[in-house]
């Protein structure tokens, strides 16, 4: 008996030391509903975060995802056990945060719907009129700086598909967003005279790391598999 339960200590220990060796690390940050690159609805939860998921599961890295409102999203991951928050723009990253690589793409650029009688000239004259913007955005600055220029031609609205309806109703005959974005969602709103007027950039999606130690180790971690798996998907 007494050498049955010594080997059942020493199997305990095996199985016990096995199990903590092979569990891998978790990390938890904070997304938004940003179809279809982050989406709490979908079982990949977007493009985006597929892609993460998929690049982190190289080193054995479990990805979890919480979805709140933008504004809420960020602030959450301001606390301890978080290791950010994904996907934004360079712009979108603030300060107690540090910008990862490119995880992602998504594009930027001027919206229209079919038969307004707009025509493309350039970013300052899409402001001679009233246009809509997403209130949560953190725009890239000549934009911010022409809508502060003429806040009276800003139509501010909280989220994408109100600016799409909006559009798509000719509330306004311009808006500033992703197209990529707008026509997704009108594909699901079943909108169909949504157009992109142009497209101003292709825009870097980056994880915003909360500055942390261990979340300047995971960021450099990171850094290295993006460039070991730059195409990864």
């Amino acid at each position: 008996m007494k050498h049955l339960l010594t080997a059942l200590r020493i199997l305990f220990l095996v199985l016990t030391c096995t199990t903590f060796a092979s569990a891998g690390e978790v990390w938890v940050i904070t997304s938004l509903d940003w179809q279809p690159y982050s989406d709490s609805r979908s079982p990949q939860q977007g493009l985006s975060i597929h892609k993460l998921r998929t690049l982190l599961k190289r080193e054995n890295i479990e990805l979890r995802v919480e979805f709140y409102p933008w504004s809420r999203a960020r602030e959450t991951a301001r606390q301890n056990g978080y290791v950010g928050y994904f996907p934004a723009w360079p712009e979108e990253v603030v300060q107690g945060f540090t910008a990862s690589p490119p995880v992602d793409w998504s594009d930027f650029g001027v919206m229209t719907y079919q038969g307004s009688g707009t025509k493309w000239t350039s970013i300052e004259d899409v402001f001679d009129e009233r246009l809509g913007l997403v209130s949560s955005y953190v725009y890239p600055d000549n934009i911010t700086k022409l809508a502060r220029a003429k806040p009276n031609n800003v139509d501010p609205t909280p989220n994408e598909l109100t600016l799409l309806r909006k559009l798509s109703e000719g509330r306004f005959r311009r808006a500033i967003t992703s197209p990529t974005v707008m026509h997704y969602l009108a594909k699901k709103e079943n909108i169909t005279n949504i157009r992109t007027l142009k497209v101003l950039e292709e825009k870097p999606l980056v994880i915003a790391f909360r500055d942390s130690p261990e979340n300047m180790k995971r960021l450099r971690l990171l850094e290295k598999l993006l460039e070991q798996y730059p195409a990864c998907d």
